[in-house]
């Protein structure tokens, strides 16, 4: 194998480090304040939204809650309920931009459910919509070089390219949520299991 040639392990290895370092800058206050609301809506609905890969981590994520024995659903889904002020929404959106996402956090703001928003830019359109953001970067615009110069230069955008840093981090980050939670609830991978679909 050629010098300039990663290896599939190598490139694995490196995006890890590269989620690793994305997911150190997280705010650690804007993570408990996301944890306490997500305990206070134990017995309310949770809705996760996300579209593209962000909502197939939002899947993942409303799988393990529904495993905790919260009432999360997911948007899209034909038995999602309706969403009242007791409800925490949870948008999921590098960009903060995606339109399908924006309509639906203004539809979740007109009927006083609370948002949380995982988003790249604050200032963006779904974050002016939160009560609570908590901010994870990641790189979401195209780059301008081509492959061979960001190999030659040593850039990382081949291993993640749109928004797959965001996405990776994303799923990491609520994976971690998880793992408060369970620790904080005092649940057993048994208990969870109980919840675990059995007829797949």
């Amino acid at each position: 194998m050629s010098n300039n040639v990663q290896s599939i392990k190598e490139r694995a290895i490196l995006l890890s480090e590269l989620v690793k370092e994305n997911l150190s800058q997280v705010n650690e206050e804007e993570l408990r304040v996301f944890v306490e609301m997500l305990k206070s809506h134990k017995n309310s609905k949770i809705l996760i939204m996300g579209a593209g890969r962000s909502g197939l981590v939002g899947r993942a994520f409303a799988m393990r809650l529904l495993h905790l024995g919260f009432n999360a659903y997911v948007l899209g889904d034909t038995i999602v309920p309706s969403i009242s002020k007791e409800d925490l929404v949870i948008a999921i959106s590098g960009s903060g931009s995606t339109k399908l996402i924006v309509t639906a956090a203004e539809a979740a703001k007109q009927v006083g459910a609370k948002i949380v928003s995982i988003t790249s830019y604050a200032s963006s359109p779904l974050g002016k919509l939160s009560n609570h953001i908590v901010l994870l970067k990641g790189r979401i615009e195209v780059s301008p070089r081509d492959y061979f110069a960001r190999q030659i230069l040593g850039l990382h955008e081949p291993l993640a390219p749109l928004g797959t840093l965001f996405e990776d981090s994303a799923l990491f980050l609520l994976d971690s949520i998880i793992a408060t939670l369970i620790a904080e609830f005092h649940v057993t991978e048994s208990y969870m299991k109980e919840r675990h679909a059995n007829i797949e």
